[in-house]
């Protein structure tokens, strides 16, 4: 009865957290498509942001997660369970994906160009 007891409440404590989790991603997902309903209602249209800045700071936090999990789970590593050690690597490596897919994506913006370059484009131009 006590080994049913033990590894009954963590895995209740961690399915709680999941469902907070996946209940405000949901909730907030669920508000956000009323916000837009509610636009296109009054023939509005959801103003987009394609910056590609989202992926990268994702990418960031996952990967930062990712290491402290690592550095966290490092002694118990040490002490022959290195199998644990996938719960740190895997969000790091997740989150170093995101951050190579912005940095592989990313589009030049206009003003990020040599100031030489856009003054002999400007020339030729006038010409």
């Amino acid at each position: 009865m006590e080994s049913i007891q033990y590894g009954l409440i963590p895995c209740v404590g961690f399915m709680g957290v999941l469902l907070v989790v996946f209940g405000f991603l949901a909730y907030s997902r669920y508000l956000r498509h009323k916000e837009i309903i509610a636009l296109a209602e009054k023939g509005l249209v959801y103003p987009e942001r394609k910056n590609g800045k989202d992926i990268l700071r994702w990418g960031i936090i996952i990967t930062a997660v990712g290491l402290a999990l690592l550095l966290g789970l490092l002694p118990l590593a040490l002490q022959g369970s290195w199998p644990v050690l996938l719960f740190g690597l895997l969000p790091t490596f997740f989150g170093l994906s995101l951050v190579l897919i912005h940095v592989l994506t990313r589009k030049e913006e206009p003003g990020a160009g040599d100031k030489n370059t856009i003054e002999q484009s400007e020339e030729i131009t006038s010409q």
